[in-house]
């Protein structure tokens, strides 16, 4: 990136894995507008002025492109953007409505199209910038009972691949991190859907217990510093890499999936979670 300090654009800044990451990347020496629903960030977050809260929905393009402009207006130029805000929603796919899914998809998915699409002109104009996006091991491990927590995570994924073929001649470079279980407020915000809370719901006994396996493992997992401390070292390279998984046993196990008879690797799978 630029040998100034560079400028970074950071969605779900307000907590969680945003949170930590907007201080690490402020403590490399780096401006970052954290964007959030809410526009707030805590007193620690914020005391150098380094770190500046923005209120931004991604599900609202017009908001996004205000603060994109913003940045532009106020310092210049935009090195980077991170999109990483995000939510989450359990329950077998049967007792998921339509609507229930285009809620998953809406802010995972759509709300990093929308930002990445307000950051592309500037990035192109510019003749150099850096998308980063936080999808999750999840996208190549199907998890019973948060299929479409999975798909959107691959979604965005596929996503970031297809991107940074597209962009590379403009300068622009992309890199998709894949955290696995992390211990956040993103457990405690995960809903459930309407017909998975119902006892006459066939998978609900398995549905529940599938879930707080999984939910036991998120607040016995990686600090949120892991996951930020992997997106500024990618943002202080050169050139960033394509993909990242931090830590190695969760890169252990996507290379596992991949390479085990799909049979076998379902199999398991289906041990750990259902």
């Amino acid at each position: 990136m630029t040998t100034s300090s560079p400028i970074v654009l950071l969605t779900g800044g307000s907590s969680g894995i945003g949170a930590a990451t907007a201080k690490l990347l402020c403590r490399g020496g780096m401006t970052v507008y954290s964007a959030s629903r809410s526009g707030g960030g805590d007193a620690e977050t914020l005391e150098n002025g380094r770190i500046i809260p923005v209120k931004m929905d991604v599900n609202d393009p017009s908001a996004v492109k205000e603060v994109v402009d913003r940045i532009v207006r106020e310092q210049g130029r935009l090195d980077a953007v991170v999109c990483n805000a995000g939510n989450g929603i359990a329950g077998s796919v049967e007792d998921t409505s339509v609507d229930e899914a285009r809620y998953q998809f809406e802010t995972c998915f759509y709300g990093a199209v929308r930002t990445i699409d307000a950051c592309l002109p500037v990035f192109r104009s510019q003749g150099h910038g850096r998308i980063v996006t936080v999808s999750s091991v999840a996208a190549v491990i199907p998890i019973p009972f948060q299929a479409y927590y999975s798909s959107v995570k691959a979604a965005l994924h596929m996503l970031t691949r297809a991107l940074s073929l597209e962009v590379k001649p403009f300068g622009i470079q992309c890199c998709c991190i894949l955290p696995g279980d992390t211990k956040t407020g993103f457990t405690k915000a995960r809903k459930y859907t309407q017909a998975s809370q119902e006892a006459t719901s066939p998978y609900y006994q398995t549905m529940h217990r599938s879930v707080a396996k999984m939910e036991k493992d998120e607040q016995n997992g990686m600090a949120p510093e892991v996951i930020g401390k992997a997106i500024l070292r990618q943002l202080g390279r050169r050139k960033m890499k394509l993909t990242v998984t931090p830590r190695i046993d969760y890169r252990a196990i996507g290379i596992l999936v991949r390479i085990l008879p799909e049979r076998l690797a379902m199999w398991i799978i289906g041990l750990l979670y259902s």
